[in-house]
């Protein structure tokens, strides 16, 4: 019998996040698309940033115009409210250029926003079974949620104002250094490299503080979310002060590497402000023994200030973006991470849409476990053939449920092949290979929506008219009319104002609607009542006539109308034949119809006509 290596898993990327420069060039993609909006916004920011500079210089020439000394008085009259108009023209057009580039921006924001969280929706849903099975749904939200935020924060400030800040960084300097003289320059640029150092310096050490709050954060809401996903399990145990213990102690863990992150954060705050205080009181020093020694005007101390003022406002801004900047690139960090996450069960290149002609399944020589360390199927090998039923039974772990899950390529085989018409499962795509298979699951979970569209989901944009047809073959059309709003009922969240039973039966019409080549029956009925099971039995068997049809039971009295029934144990077929067949032999199959029906006075025996029940 031939074997494999251990089942494939997605690889996940390395724990140590990447560069910054790596997560800019991972963003720059989602961008390029609009970059003739991003050249335009870009544009009108330069202007407003001009627009701006320019204010200080007119205010120059009103203080100059107004000071003390012979002036003419016309020219006292009309050069100043000439000089005030366009003073507050150039205010104007900063306002009006900072919102051009608003509403010309905003659909590049928003669109690479949108764009990537698909993108994540996108590929969380073509990951395994495997990765659905071991992720932790709220701390996943939490990175999906913080990650879309941060790109809309990332791409704001550092493509949108870094750039400007530096055009008008290096204007004031121009300014600085022509109109006055070359010691002004050179207090700015020290002033502007300590800030620089210290704020990277600092921000660098400070990173860690943020990721940890990021993974307190997902911790903390993981629990709440569980909690409250598995609501009724609380209750059952009391467990209510318990839960909200848990909850506390991550919201405490949280609220501590909050404190740790805003000490540090003052911290930083308290350097930057030293450093531009002692840049401005150096400045102001110089500029006013200018003026008192006559080497510069009033208008020049005036220009001088107002300049300082809007240089280090962005400068100080500076520090506010590098930091916003390192945290978002931490929390999109995480979101390209699960991006970069590969499929465990891709497509084969190439692969070929699935051409259903009679629907024959074949199991050969399977191998498979879920772990390297544990085979769950051994070399199992059998045939459900076109149009006919075979049903899987056994005990719980024998690997019953698994056959389904292999079938539906959640997983690949370890070894050996499944077909269907002779094409072997992983040479198709996963799209057409679904499209030909119903599965009915034995744990139902209903979308938080009302009946018609959790039953319509089998087929989206069946009518209504068809979707009642599909409630009445599974038994549940009375019930959802004698509900006060009848189709349009809301089950609640995994279906949880359902019964069991009556979410079952959902997900049978479900399955019915859907009305593909293949259907598979993981314990159906297994919700039921007795009256019940009996009465959607023979809707069953109609629904699966003409079908090739998987049926995984374990009370036997559901499948004694199978074309074939397969006996597993421990992951292998131990014995096989129908119904009448196997009580024959005496074996396993027998002892577990005794045990079911001991006292029962069951003598149910397979119909005559050989017409299989589901």
């Amino acid at each position: 019998m031939r074997r494999s290596a251990a089942p494939p898993t997605e690889s996940a990327p390395s724990g140590a996040p990447r560069s910054d420069w790596a997560t800019l060039r991972r963003l720059l993609p989602y961008l390029w698309s609009y970059r003739g909006r991003v050249a335009a916004a870009l544009l009108f920011l330069i202007a407003a940033k001009v627009a701006n500079l320019g204010v200080p210089v007119l205010l120059k020439q009103v203080v100059d115009t107004l000071s003390p000394g012979p002036v003419d008085a016309r020219a006292l009259l009309v050069v100043p409210a000439g000089l005030l108009v366009a003073y507050a023209l150039l205010r104007l057009s900063t306002s009006v250029f900072t919102e051009l580039r608003e509403l010309v921006f905003a659909k590049a924001t928003h669109g690479a926003s949108k764009r990537i969280a698909l993108e994540v929706f996108e590929h969380l849903h073509a990951l395994s079974l495997r990765f659905h099975l071991e992720r932790q749904t709220g701390g996943l939200t939490r990175d999906i949620e913080r990650g879309t935020r941060a790109l809309q924060s990332l791409v704001s400030y550092s493509l949108y104002t870094i750039v400007p800040t530096a055009v008008e960084l290096g204007l004031a300097l121009v300014l600085l250094g022509t109109q006055f003289d070359a010691g002004f320059v050179w207090i700015t640029l020290a002033a502007l490299a300590a800030y620089v150092a210290f704020t990277i310096t600092v921000t660098e050490w400070r990173t860690h503080f943020r990721r940890r709050m990021n993974e307190l954060d997902s911790r903390a809401h993981t629990r709440a979310i569980d909690a409250l996903l598995n609501y009724e399990t609380v209750k059952y145990f009391n467990n209510e002060a318990f839960e909200a213990a848990r909850y506390d102690q991550g919201l405490d863990e949280y609220r501590r590497a909050q404190i740790r992150s805003q000490t540090s954060l003052s911290f930083l705050n308290t350097g930057q402000q030293l450093i531009i205080a002692g840049s401005l009181l150096a400045m102001l020093w110089r500029a006013t023994d200018g003026v008192v020694s006559g080497r510069l005007t009033l208008g020049d101390l005036v220009l001088i200030n107002a300049l300082l003022i809007q240089l280090y406002i962005p400068m100080n801004f500076l520090g506010v973006l590098y930091r916003e900047v390192k945290q978002s690139l931490a929390d999109l960090d995480k979101m390209f991470t699960l991006l970069a996450r590969e499929r465990e069960v891709p497509d084969a290149p190439g692969a070929a849409a699935l051409q259903v002609q009679g629907a024959a399944v074949r199991f050969e020589d399977v191998v498979f476990g879920y772990d390297p360390a544990r085979t769950i199927l051994h070399g199992v090998s059998f045939e459900v053939p076109a149009g006919r039923t075979v049903a899987v039974v056994g005990a719980s772990g024998a690997g019953k449920s698994t056959l389904s899950r292999l079938l539906y390529r959640f997983y690949d085989v370890g070894a050996g092949r499944i077909t269907i018409d002779g094409q072997d499962l992983r040479a198709v795509t996963q799209d057409s290979l679904r499209r030909a298979i119903g599965i009915v699951p034995q744990d139902t979970v209903l979308f938080n929506d009302t009946i018609a569209y959790n039953i319509g989901y089998g087929r989206p944009g069946a009518s209504r008219a068809e979707v009642e047809a599909a409630a009445r073959a599974a038994r549940i059309h009375d019930f959802i009319v004698a509900q006060p709003q009848g189709y349009d009922t809301v089950v609640g969240e995994r279906g949880l104002k359902l019964s069991g039973g009556e979410k079952q039966r959902v997900a049978i019409a479900r399955t019915l609607l859907k009305n593909p080549p293949i259907l598979v029956f993981d314990e159906a009925t297994s919700a039921l009542d007795s009256a019940n099971e009996r009465a959607i039995q023979a809707e069953l068997e109609s629904a699966s006539r003409g079908k090739t049809t998987l049926v995984i039971a374990h009370r036997l009295s559901t499948v004694v109308g199978a074309h074939e029934i397969l006996v597993m144990e421990d992951g292998r077929i131990v014995e096989r034949g129908h119904h009448e067949a196997l009580l024959a032999q005496a074996g396993r199959y027998a002892r577990m119809w005794a045990l079911q029906h001991r006292g029962a006075g069951d003598t149910t025996q397979a119909p005559a006509d050989g017409h299989q029940v589901a």
